[in-house]
């Protein structure tokens, strides 16, 4: 097959086939600022972690909240950092600028954007799956999608717009957030397997070479 006249897209309506993707790890919800030194001196015993960002959903046109949540996970546990009870921390901060753990995320330029405004910071040995998996012709963007061409899984958006800054998280959100970082996570570390052959997916879309 000529690399470079197929891509690799899904339908909605086959994800919605698909089973329901869980998270059977540990979850750790950090409130509390003195909590925090904590949980990242654990996830910097680690070379690579996912990572994302929640924010309560705003209805008005124009208008955004700050982040609520930042989710970070290694394969069997997450932590999920309150900003709206805890504040944007030094040791958040730091590990945010640090080299030594690489992170995971999707679509990275917006939750940096939209983190600024809870303090400062240098984003540093970040990953973005959104132009990682270009290289391996899928030109779906969001998370649910990439997940379900590589895995045949369907992550759940039912908490999406839910409020991430209620007293308490559900049960259901606390279990959201996790599954999208710890997605991210187990994408990059699929993808650097080797195991993914883009030409071999089911998903492959014919494209016409353009004419020069």
């Amino acid at each position: 097959m000529d690399n470079e006249c197929f891509k690799i897209a899904i339908d909605k309506k086959l994800i919605s086939e698909f089973p329901t993707v869980t998270f059977s790890g540990a979850i750790t919800v950090i409130e509390h600022p003195e909590d925090v030194a904590e949980a990242i001196s654990y996830l910097r015993g680690h070379d690579i972690v996912g990572f994302d960002t929640e924010t309560k959903p705003n209805f008005k046109k124009g208008m955004t909240n700050r982040v609520s949540l930042i989710q970070v996970s290694t394969e069997d546990r997450s932590f999920l950092f309150r900003l709206n009870k805890m504040g944007f921390t030094p040791e958040l901060r730091e590990f945010m600028e640090c080299e030594d753990v690489l992170k995971v995320g999707l679509s990275l330029k917006d939750d940096f954007h939209v983190l600024h405004k809870a303090g400062e910071f240098e984003p540093r040995n970040f990953v973005d799956l959104q132009n990682m998996v270009k290289k391996y012709h899928i030109s779906d963007s969001s998370l649910q999608k990439i997940y379900a061409i590589l895995f045949n899984g369907r992550i759940s958006k039912g908490q999406r717009l839910t409020n991430w800054e209620a007293s308490k998280l559900s049960g259901a959100q606390m279990v959201y957030a996790s599954i999208d970082a710890w997605a991210c996570l187990r994408i990059y570390k699929y993808l650097l397997s080797g195991e993914f052959d883009p030409t071999k997916s089911p998903y492959i879309v014919k494209e016409e070479p353009s004419e020069e």
